[in-house]
C-alpha cells in the first residue's frame, strides 16, 4: 500500500515521512515512554514476538534501540537468563499464547525481571485483560499496560505491508466458508486500522461495493472482500477516536480499498523498473542485497551485504526508472562523477602521479572520505545494472517483455503465444508459466476443458503449474452455468470488444464499477484480498 505526499498532517502538524512516522512512535511512545520513576537510568530488556521483531526491524536501527536504554533485545518464546533487577518492555501481539507466555514470566515468586511495560501491537481483547488481572501476583509488577497499534511494516518512507503472505489463497479459496479467510480479513482490516493510528488521519473509506447480475444471483464471499475490508477499518477508526489522544474527530483523508481481481495482471507480468527487475531477478532477501567485493588482504572476494533502502540516494534517484533509462543514468552520473571530482580522477589513473602539486595532494585528501562513499554507491548500483541487463539478454526477457505488452494492449493473442512457446523452449519455466497466466486472465475462454491442457503441453509445464493457471478464475466472478461445466473466468472487462486491451483507459464500452462510501450502519465484518491507496484531502 501506498499513500501520498503531504506538506501537513494532522500528526504533529509538520510533514513527515510514513516510516519516520513508525520509528518515532517505536522510540518515543514506547521506549522513552518507559524512563519513568526510579527506571530512568536503568538499562532495560527488551521483548520482542517474531511479528513484532519484523516490525521494529523495519523502522529502527539497533543504535536507535540502544540509545533509548535498551540493553539486551529477547524473542518471548525462548528460553530467558532471569534479570531480577532490570525492567522489561513487552511488544507483542495480542495473543493468548503471548499473554500466556507473559504472566508466566512476571508471576511467582521469582520473576524474570523487576517491573514489565507492556505494549500490544494491535487492540487486546477484554477476555485477556480479565485475564492478566486475575493473577494477584502480577500486576503489582507491571508499570504499563498500553496499546500501541501499529501492527504493520513500513518498507519504504511511502508504503507497508501488513504481512498476510497467503490472504490471495486464504481469500479467493474453492472454499467459501473458509475460516482461515474470515480470520485473514480479520486480520488486515486491523492492521490496516493501525497505521491510521499512526498518521493520526481519520478517512473517509471507500471500497468497491459487490455487483450482483440479477436479484437471483448469490453474493459470494470474495464478492464481498473489499467491502468487509472497509467495515472492519472502519470499525477501528471509530474507535480510535475515543481512545487515542489528539485524533481526528472528522475525516482527514480518504481509504480506497479493492481486491485483486480489479487487475490480475499486475503480479504476474514483468514489471520493468529498476526497483521491480532487481526484486524479479536478483536473489533479495527483502531489501538485502549481497554481492562480492575485492578483499583487502589480496584474498579470495567477499561477500558484502547491502540494503537498498531510502538512506541510499542513488537507490532512491532510480528505483522507479525504466531499467533501460536507470542504466543510462547511471554511465553518466559515474562519467561526471570521473570527471569533476580529483580522488576519482587520481584513483582512474588520469594523471601522472610525479605530476601532483602539493595543492592537487591537499585536494584528494579532502575529497577522499565523500569520493569513498560516493565511489562505492555508484560502483554497487553500476554492478547490479550490468547484472540485471546479463540476466534480461539471457533469459530472452526483451521479446517476452514484448508479447506480454502486446497481450494486455490488446496486440497479440493466442497464436502469438504459441509462436513463442514453439520458438523458445529454452525459456524457464516460471516465465513460461507467467505468460500463460496473463493469457488466462485476458482471454480465459481458451483454457477450457483440452484447450488449455494442450498449451500446458506445448509449454511443457507440469499439472501443479495448470492449477495456478486455472485458479485464476477464482478471482474473476461466478461462471455462467450455461457454458461448459468447467466454467470460463468471467471478467470484468468488455467481451465483446475485438481487442480487450486491459491496461487501455478504462472509459465508454469498458469496465465501469461503483465506490461505495463506507456509512457506520453497513453491518458487516473485515477483509482484504486488496490494493489501498490513501489521499490526504
Amino acid at each position: 500500500m501506498s499513500f501520498s505526499d503531504s506538506d501537513s498532517s494532522s500528526y504533529g502538524g509538520d510533514y513527515k515521512n510514513f516510516r519516520q512516522i513508525s520509528r518515532d512512535r517505536l522510540l518515543h511512545e514506547m521506549l522513552r515512554s518507559a524512563k519513568t520513576g526510579d527506571s530512568k537510568s536503568t538499562w532495560k530488556v527488551l521483548i520482542m514476538d517474531k511479528l513484532t521483531v519484523k516490525i521494529m526491524s523495519y523502522s529502527c536501527k539497533m543504535a536507535d534501540i540502544t540509545d533509548e536504554g535498551v540493553s539486551l533485545v529477547e524473542d518471548i518464546y525462548r528460553r530467558r537468563q532471569p534479570l531480577p533487577s532490570m525492567d522489561a518492555i513487552y511488544f507483542i501481539q495480542p495473543s493468548r499464547e503471548n499473554v500466556i507466555m507473559f504472566l508466566s514470566d512476571m508471576s511467582g515468586r521469582s520473576p524474570l525481571y523487576r517491573k514489565a511495560f507492556v505494549f500490544f501491537s494491535s487492540p487486546i481483547s477484554k477476555e485477556l485483560v480479565t485475564h492478566i488481572k486475575r493473577d494477584s501476583t502480577v500486576l503489582p509488577r507491571i508499570a504499563a499496560l498500553k496499546e500501541m497499534n501499529l501492527e504493520y511494516f513500513a518498507i519504504d518512507s511511502q508504503g507497508f505491508t501488513t504481512n498476510n503472505e497467503k490472504a490471495l489463497e486464504e481469500l479467493f479459496c474453492d472454499d467459501e466458508s473458509s475460516q482461515k479467510g474470515v480470520a485473514c480479513l480479520n486480520e488486515m482490516a486491523i492492521r490496516v486500522g493501525t497505521v491510521f493510528a499512526s498518521l493520526r488521519e481519520f478517512p473517509f473509506v471507500r471500497y468497491r461495493a459487490a455487483k450482483s447480475l440479477d436479484a437471483t444471483t448469490m453474493t459470494t464471499f470474495r464478492d464481498l472482500i473489499p467491502t468487509k475490508v472497509a467495515a472492519g477499518v472502519y470499525d477501528c477508526i471509530t474507535k480510535y477516536k475515543k481512545t487515542i489522544p489528539d485524533f481526528p474527530q472528522s475525516e482527514t483523508c480518504e481509504l480506497l480499498i479493492l481486491d485483486r481481481s480489479i487487475d490480475q495482471i499486475a503480479p504476474v507480468i514483468h514489471e520493468w523498473t529498476y526497483d521491480a527487475m532487481c526484486r524479479d531477478l536478483l536473489s533479495m532477501e527483502g531489501n538485502k542485497y549481497v554481492h562480492e567485493v575485492p578483499s583487502k588482504v589480496g584474498g579470495p572476494p567477499e561477500k558484502k551485504e547491502v540494503l537498498l533502502e531510502d538512506h541510499d540516494p542513488v537507490w532512491l534517484e532510480l528505483r522507479h526508472a525504466h531499467i533501460a533509462d536507470a542504466s543510462e543514468r547511471l554511465h553518466e552520473k559515474m562519467t561526471n562523477f570521473v570527471s569533476k571530482n580529483k580522488a576519482a580522477q587520481i584513483h582512474q589513473g588520469s594523471r601522472n602521479s610525479s605530476e601532483l602539486s602539493t595543492r592537487d595532494l591537499q585536494k584528494m585528501v579532502q575529497a577522499l572520505p565523500q569520493y569513498s562513499e560516493q565511489i562505492d554507491k555508484l560502483s554497487l548500483h553500476v554492478e547490479i545494472a550490468v547484472k540485471l541487463n546479463k540476466f534480461i539478454k539471457e533469459q530472452g526477457l526483451r521479446e517476452l517483455g514484448q508479447i506480454e505488452q502486446d497481450l494486455v494492449f490488446g496486440d497479440a493473442g493466442t497464436k502469438e503465444v504459441i509462436k513463442f512457446l514453439t520458438t523458445n523452449e529454452d525459456a524457464s519455466r516460471e516465465n513460461k508459466l507467467r505468460l500463460l497466466m496473463i493469457l488466462a486472465a485476458i482471454y480465459p475462454e481458451k483454457f477450457e476443458g483440452e484447450k488449455g491442457q494442450n498449451l500446458m503441453k506445448l509449454a511443457k509445464l507440469p499439472p501443479e503449474d495448470m492449477s495456478a493457471v486455472t485458479n485464476m478464475r477464482l478471482l474473476g466472478a461466478a461462471p455462467d452455468s450455461k457454458k461448459s461445466s468447467l466454467g470460463s473466468f468471467s471478467l470484468k472487462f468488455d467481451i465483446h470488444k475485438k481487442k480487450r486491451a486491459v491496461r487501455k483507459q478504462q472509459n465508454g464500452g469498458e469496465e465501469t464499477w461503483q465506490l461505495s462510501r463506507f456509512y457506520p450502519m453497513i453491518e458487516v465484518m473485515a477483509d482484504e484480498g486488496t490494493v489501498l491507496q490513501i489521499q490526504r484531502n
